[in-house]
C-alpha cells in the first residue's frame, strides 16, 4: 500500500468517526418537566438500575419495560411512566447505548430474568417500539406489546396495543397501514390532537406537526388506554 492510499484511508476514517460522533451527540434532551420526576413522587419511587430506572408504584403484579425513541434522552418519558406506575403498573425505563434502542434490544432480558412480576408488557416509542417488538418476537417473552407512534417489522403473535396521535407528522401512515397484517391481535387507540413527540417531554421534533392538546393530556389518554388494555390482557 503506497503512502497516498494510506493518507486517503486515514482521512476517510477520521471523517467517518467525526460524523458518527456528531450524529450521536445530537439528540433531544429531557426538559425540566421530565427531570423533576427523577426524585419520584409521594406515590411512586424512582430508583437507578443497571440499565435505566425502575419506576415503582402501588402495583406488584405487572411491569412494563419501555424502550425510548431514537436519539431521545430516556428520562424524557418519566412523566408518562410515573403516571402509569401510580395506576398500578410498575415501569422499567431503559437507558440505551448512544440513545439508540436498536443497540440495546436485549436489555429487557435481564429485567425479566431477575424480577418476579407475574406479567410483563413490552413497549416503546417510535424506533424504540421497533426494538421492543423485535425483542418480543425473537424471545417470546412478554404478555403483550404496546407501540407508540410506530409499527413492527415482523409478525407479532401476542396482543398489540397501537397508540398514535392524530397530528403525528413523523409516523409514516402508509407503512403503518401496511404493517397491520403483522399484528393479528391488534387494538388501536388514536389520541385526537396528539402528535409524535408528546409521548415524551423533550420538546419539538423535526418533521412533527404541532399538537392540538397538551403533552399532559396526550400522556393521560395514553396511560388510560394502556390500563384498559392491560387489565383485559391479564
Amino acid at each position: 500500500m503506497n503512502k497516498k492510499i494510506k493518507v486517503i484511508i486515514i482521512i476517510t476514517t477520521v471523517i467517518v468517526l467525526a460524523s458518527a460522533v456528531y450524529y450521536f451527540a445530537d439528540y433531544s434532551h429531557a426538559d425540566k418537566s421530565a427531570t423533576r420526576y427523577l426524585n419520584g413522587t409521594p406515590e411512586v419511587n424512582v430508583t437507578k438500575t443497571d440499565n435505566g430506572l425502575l419506576i415503582d408504584g402501588c402495583g406488584n403484579d405487572t411491569a412494563l419495560i419501555f424502550y425510548p425513541g431514537a436519539k431521545v434522552e430516556y428520562t424524557s418519558y418519566l412523566p408518562m411512566l410515573t403516571r402509569l406506575a401510580s395506576r398500578g403498573i410498575d415501569c422499567y425505563l431503559l437507558e440505551m447505548p448512544l440513545n439508540m434502542a436498536m443497540l440495546g434490544e436485549n436489555e429487557a432480558e435481564s429485567i425479566i430474568n431477575n424480577s418476579s412480576y407475574s406479567h410483563y408488557l413490552l413497549s416503546g416509542h417510535s424506533l424504540g417500539g421497533v426494538a421492543a417488538a423485535s425483542y418480543l418476537n425473537h424471545s417470546g417473552k412478554g404478555d403483550g406489546l404496546i407501540l407508540m407512534a410506530t409499527y413492527p417489522t415482523d409478525k407479532i403473535s401476542k396482543p398489540v396495543l397501537s397508540i398514535y396521535g392524530s397530528e403525528d407528522g413523523v409516523l409514516n401512515k402508509e407503512s403503518y397501514e401496511k404493517s397491520k397484517p403483522l399484528m393479528s391481535n391488534l387494538t388501536e387507540f388514536v389520541v385526537e390532537g396528539g402528535n409524535h413527540a408528546q409521548f415524551g417531554n423533550y420538546g419539538k421534533q423535526n418533521g412533527d406537526n404541532d399538537a392540538k392538546i397538551s403533552a399532559e393530556n396526550q400522556q393521560n389518554q395514553t396511560v388510560n388506554s394502556i390500563i384498559e388494555f392491560a387489565y383485559k390482557l391479564i
